[in-house]
């Protein structure tokens, strides 16, 4: 998006209605508009009828959607997929049904409207609106929590298309997931990898969803499942530890305390292994640092440097190794237990 070809004013313009998209491509997803079109096109009137919707609306959203690429309109109000639209697919390899779902869902769009306020004052945007924190209100909400959950695997599989060939996590004898959700993540590494073992750790609520995922890749017999606090104690004596969108949840003296529990629990040599955005250099990587705000929104932590990272390791006993970058803007970055 450049304003030397554009000019300023429409680029901005396309700034600010940029929410107009991500609900109207929500909407679609409500309606499983992608897993209808999963066959080949059909008529918007069709469509209408399969999901109960109001005809006319559907496709004056439908051609909206048309417009900026998530699907394709062509004669008779007829539409079919594009490769973008595809990735709403719930089934998809590449879906991102889960993170549409809850990050363009009400409760986060509400939790956003407090930005004003966690600008002026700091403090977590989340409480404010709705009086605790994010963790508790999911817990109160397990729907919410499940559409929680369903993102956190959408993201899991984007990091498993970028990392997983570019990491040789086959060089470790066992894997312990830190707060590994339901186990997509550590499912798809010990598929690649069968001569690894791993253990999956997460709040006993979380990881009793684990078992299906882990028997659909058939990996259950070399993943042992293990519920628990990361604040108190994790499983001791793996070779690497793993700790997927963790550390971005805490400021950095809860940081600091997951890590120390870590070490604790980590042999000497033992890698440590967080997969985080990296914050970047200033006027780039704008995802990263919109995800900045969304910590500063929703769990009350924030996106690091390279050099932040560096400096948490440091401060609990670990050797900063080095960063692996992917194409999605995650990476990992790596310590090693001294």
């Amino acid at each position: 998006m450049s304003t030397e070809t554009r000019g300023p004013l429409p680029v901005l313009r396309e700034l600010v209605n940029g929410y107009r998209i991500s609900q109207a491509i929500r909407v679609a997803a409500v309606l499983g508009i992608a897993d209808l079109l999963a066959e080949g096109s059909r008529t918007s009137d069709d469509l209408a009828a399969a999901t109960a919707a109001h005809p006319d609306a559907l496709y004056r959203l439908l051609r909206a959607l048309a417009a900026v690429g998530v699907f394709h309109e062509e004669e008779g109000h007829r539409f079919s997929l594009t490769a973008v639209g595809d990735c709403l697919r719930r089934d998809a390899p590449d879906s991102l049904y889960g993170w549409v779902m809850f990050d363009a869902g009400p409760t986060h769009w509400q939790n956003w409207s407090a930005l004003e306020y966690s600008v002026r004052t700091g403090e977590n945007g989340f409480r404010h609106v709705f009086g605790t924190d994010s963790w508790t209100y999911r817990q109160d909400h397990p729907e919410l929590g499940e559409e929680f959950d369903l993102a956190m695997s959408s993201l899991a599989n984007l990091v498993i298309a970028t990392l997983l060939p570019i990491f040789d996590f086959g060089q470790f004898t066992t894997v312990v997931d830190v707060g590994g959700g339901n186990g997509a993540l550590l499912a798809a590494i010990l598929a690649k990898y069968p001569k690894v073992q791993g253990v999956l750790f997460d709040q006993p609520h979380v990881v009793a969803h684990a078992g299906p995922v882990l028997e659909q890749a058939g990996v259950a017999d070399r993943c042992n499942v293990v519920g628990g606090d990361f604040f108190k104690e994790i499983p001791p004596n793996g070779d690497a530890y793993v700790l997927k969108s963790i550390i971005h949840d805490w400021e950095d003296a809860e940081a600091i305390a997951i890590l120390r529990i870590c070490r604790q629990a980590m042999p000497k040599g033992a890698v440590l292994l967080a997969i985080e955005r990296d914050l970047g250099s200033p006027n780039e990587l704008p995802e990263s640092k919109f995800s900045d705000l969304n910590m500063l929104l929703g769990p009350g932590g924030r996106e690091r440097t390279v050099t932040e990272f560096a400096r948490l390791f440091d401060a609990t006993g670990f050797s900063y190794v080095g960063f692996t970058g992917g194409s999605t803007g995650f990476g990992i970055f790596e310590g090693a237990a001294i």
